[in-house]
């Protein structure tokens, strides 16, 4: 860590008030990391259609005219630094993040894909024709970032018309993808927040704030075959834990699972 960015950063926090949010502003900004154009792994963002009702209630997301949709939030960063996280702590040949529609070709080409915000998503019929044969061919899926019941019953009833009658079940601590390469134990597993779920305190503290009525969930999906196909992170922000992983504000050990979680999910992946 720069002695400079260390010293803004203390400087910061000491003078925060109580209940004031993390926000990126308070980060020095840096060029977006370089990649290979062709390697082994990419992380693919999957570009995906949203229920409309959702952009009424809740706002579009966008990016700086980049693109529009549920599907952009946490992008580029969270893909970035998880890339560099996948590059650093394991041999796999990494290369530059992409995304892409759920129709489009390429996807084929990749073992494993990455979606948010899928409590508002609004899949077509031909993108859940597209996904249901991505999974059926070995492909593996990590959704991620979304909370609450009404957002898990949207979740669920698109991915039973992805894969008809296959349960979401809780991951637990025997499944093998819990031990690939990291070993996550059960009192391993706690609340990965979003910034938004971050507060600072007195003295330079963060306070992680929880949702009200909302509890962590690590589930699964599994073909005929009982191999993991569909990773799912409810009730957590991954994505954020990656975004931030440099952050000095954002918590060690939440950032920590979060990257033992997602390189579990790959390795499994390209190994299943």
């Amino acid at each position: 860590m720069r002695p400079g960015l260390f010293v803004a950063a203390f400087c910061i926090l000491a003078i925060a008030t109580l209940g004031q949010r993390f926000s990126r502003q308070d980060e020095e900004s840096e060029p977006r990391p370089s990649f290979p154009s062709k390697a082994e792994f990419h992380f693919i963002r999957v570009e995906y259609t949203d229920r409309p009702e959702y952009h009424r209630r809740f706002g579009f997301a966008s990016r700086g005219g980049r693109g529009e949709g549920w599907w952009l939030v946490d992008w580029p960063d969270a893909d970035d630094h998880f890339s560099a996280g996948v590059k650093r702590l394991t041999r796999i040949d990494t290369g530059e993040p992409l995304h892409m529609r759920l129709t489009d070709d390429r996807l084929f080409e990749h073992p494993w894909i990455y979606a948010t915000q899928t409590g508002w998503w609004g899949l077509t019929d031909a993108e859940c024709a597209r996904l249901r044969e991505y999974l059926q061919r070995g492909g593996f899926l990590v959704v991620d970032d979304f909370w609450g019941a009404e957002a898990w019953e949207n979740f669920r009833q698109t991915m039973d018309r992805i894969l008809p009658n296959q349960p979401i079940t809780d991951l637990s601590e025997s499944d093998s993808v819990m031990h690939v390469l990291y070993d996550i134990q059960d009192s391993d597993r706690t609340f990965i927040p979003g910034t938004r779920h971050l507060r600072r305190g007195p003295g330079g503290t963060v306070i992680v704030q929880q949702p009200e009525g909302t509890a962590p969930a690590w589930r699964a999906m599994y073909d005929d075959k009982q191999r993991m196909v569909v990773a799912v992170n409810f009730n957590t922000d991954v994505g954020d834990a990656w975004e931030y992983a440099d952050s000095p504000m954002y918590p060690e050990q939440m950032t920590a699972l979060a990257y033992r979680y997602g390189i579990n999910y790959l390795i499994y992946s390209m190994t299943h």
